[in-house]
């Protein structure tokens, strides 16, 4: 065999291999061009009206600036503008989430601008409610009947509570599936502006614990999809989450003014059970220099007809 076949059947996988490196970046670059092809059309396509603005110039009715997609999706023109470019960058899908609803896009370019990302189809409402919290733990809420006490799956959703959490949060029983998280639930549901005297120290510190646990995944469902319905709540979620606050949870003194028990002084705490650790317990327990724990049994005699769900 000459030297000359041998180098050549040597270099050959070499080759392939360079081929098929070229391949796949001219189809991520193709891929960058779709998505700014397509970001472009539909900026051109959107109804002002629909989201509140005026027309351009007095008369144009439809299309956005790019400022003004920035703006309403939360991002920063460079970084938009750089998406419509085509340029060598990788948008989070907390970001995609964001410039779908602000487009008005439907589930199929939703779906198809987070493919070109890389990113598998946004999920179905169904697919954002957790499962059912496991037996055992819902025992365990049932168990703690003179405490308020309820059950968080790790992006915050609600997923089970007792009897003396329903009587001094009566929403939790009917709030629908999707919106039973607690982040949602603070900054959104007013009986809860009302039970908490120092609402707005209490939903500050409440989204920095959740930032610092959330931390890498905040760029993935469900937790972009609820971070995103919470912007378009406007103030004071905007602001509050622009300032990027970080704090760990600590058990810690809360006070709550129910519009039968009246004020009510809890120590919150938050367990783990050691074969669930993905499940977080909250508990508040009396403080026990006040009447607060009378005051709970009084408030959940009333409420002994209503009985304790869990999502």
């Amino acid at each position: 065999m000459s030297s000359v076949h041998i180098r050549t059947k040597t270099a050959l996988p070499l080759v392939v291999a360079l081929i098929a490196s070229l391949e796949d970046v001219n189809g991520e670059v193709q891929r960058r061009r779709d998505l700014a092809d397509f970001l472009k059309a539909r900026r051109g396509q959107v109804v002002r009206a629909d989201l509140g603005l005026p027309p351009v110039g007095g008369r144009r009715t439809s299309g956005l600036r790019r400022e003004e997609v920035a703006y309403l999706s939360h991002v920063s023109v460079t970084w938009y503008t750089w998406l419509e470019q085509g340029r060598e960058i990788k948008p989070s899908r907390q970001v995609l989430d964001a410039i779908a609803r602000t487009f008005r896009l439907s589930v199929a370019e939703h779906t198809y601008i987070l493919a070109l990302a890389g990113y598998s189809a946004p999920q179905s409402e169904a697919e954002q409610v957790p499962a059912p919290l496991p037996e055992h733990v819902q025992r365990l809420l049932d168990a703690l009947s003179d405490f308020p006490a309820y059950a968080t799956t790790p992006d915050w959703h609600i997923s089970g509570w007792n009897r003396t959490y329903a009587a001094l949060y009566p929403n939790v029983t009917t709030v629908r599936p999707l919106d039973r998280n607690l982040l949602w639930l603070v900054f959104t549901d007013p009986y809860l502006r009302e039970l908490i005297p120092d609402w707005e120290a209490s939903s500050r510190r409440l989204l920095a614990e959740f930032r610092a646990e959330a931390g890498p995944r905040l760029g993935e469902p469900p937790y972009s999809h609820l971070i995103g319905r919470l912007l378009e709540t406007g103030e004071p979620f905007r602001a509050d989450w622009s300032s990027r606050d970080i704090e760990v949870f600590t058990s810690r003194e809360r006070v709550f003014r129910h519009p039968v028990a009246g004020y009510l002084h809890v120590e919150q705490h938050r367990l783990a059970p050691s074969d669930r650790p993905d499940v977080h317990v909250v508990i508040y327990t009396p403080v026990l220099t006040t009447d607060t724990a009378a005051r709970l049994r009084r408030l959940t005699e009333g409420n002994a007809s209503r009985p304790a769900s869990s999502g």
